[in-house]
């Protein structure tokens, strides 16, 4: 029975001298040990990573197919449409210097049994801008640009099933524009370029095509100079979960012939993703320029052109990589 007492008495003493020593040390906020050590580690942002070269870029394939046998309300026997677009880019930080290269290719093609096979998409297009800091938020630069677009395939224009007409081909036309400028950018989101000192190249590298004196040079010629002034616009966003918006707009005035005639070129691309390999798209361009002219109804007249197109298929992101070499 004592030894009992004895025990719980020496407990009582051991518990009490605990007490007093956690309450003595003021500077150790006991109850805040178990936050203080479950506290969750975020990771950094890549884009405040010190890098001085980062790549990446993406690409969807999307294709569609149908056929009929015996149907009553009509319709194509067999249809088929495939459509591409990949996109790489190459970007380089160090300092004040910046140097962003990004790389578009879009290709679409339709096989039908009454109207055989054609492509419906073709166009490569490229910007490479080097860019030197003005100012400490470094959201103005001067800088210089080199933006080019052609197409790697024939392209014709149908007027009846059996009746058509080589208007384009590989380099022909192609088109390269050097500029120099101020590059504001207010956001990392947004891109406002603008150039008074621009020259754009004009190239049909087809004799034949040549010889018709299209896009605005005279017949037989295969090279033509343009200086103007030039802008563009690149924006592009996740505007929600799953959703990426990417939009480019290029402005150019001849300064030599009708500068109030401003030429247009303008990309709008919607991506949904579905999951890791599957996606949706809609993109929607829009070009006018007023050394081009138009065939088939309507008469030989420059007018705005419209490309739409919609597809759901497979799809491809390219890892993102960052060196410091």
């Amino acid at each position: 029975m004592r030894t009992s007492i004895k025990k719980h008495i020496y407990i009582l003493m051991v518990t009490t001298c605990i007490a007093s020593i956690l309450h003595a040390q003021n500077d150790i906020p006991v109850r805040s040990l178990p936050s203080e050590i479950f506290v969750t580690v975020k990771k950094g942002n890549a884009d405040t990573i010190p890098w001085k070269w980062k790549y990446g870029g993406n690409g969807n394939l999307h294709l569609s197919q149908s056929s009929l046998k015996n149907w009553a309300a009509g319709g194509e026997d067999f249809s088929m449409a495939l459509t591409t677009y990949v996109n790489a880019f190459l970007y380089h930080r160090k300092g004040k210097h910046s140097w962003d290269t990004n790389v578009d290719f879009n290709f679409g093609y339709v096989q039908t049994t009454s109207t055989g096979g054609r492509k419906n998409d073709d166009r490569i297009a490229g910007t490479s801008k080097y860019g030197i800091r003005l100012d400490s938020a470094g959201k103005i630069n001067a800088s210089f640009l080199l933006n080019g677009r052609s197409q790697l395939f024939d392209g014709r224009q149908y007027f009846t099933k059996d009746s058509s007409q080589l208007v384009s081909s590989f380099m022909s036309p192609a088109y390269a524009v050097i500029s120099l400028g101020l590059d504001y950018k207010p956001e990392k989101e947004l891109s406002i370029f603008a150039s008074p000192l621009t020259t754009r190249l004009t190239v049909i590298l087809n004799k034949k095509l040549a010889a018709l004196g299209l896009y605005g040079l005279e017949k037989g010629h295969r090279y033509h100079f343009a200086p103007g002034a030039f802008a563009t616009v690149n924006y592009q966003k996740d505007i929600m979960k799953n959703v990426n918006f990417r939009a480019n707009l290029n402005l150019f005035s001849d300064y030599s012939d009708k500068p109030q005639n401003v030429d247009l070129d303008m990309s709008n691309n919607l991506s949904f993703k579905i999951n890791k390999f599957l996606s949706a798209s809609y993109s929607l361009d829009l070009i006018y320029d007023d050394d081009v002219r138009l065939f088939g109804p309507g008469g030989d007249s420059p007018g705005l052109q419209l490309k739409s197109m919609i597809g759901v298929g497979f799809s491809m992101p390219f890892k993102t990589g960052y060196a410091r070499m």
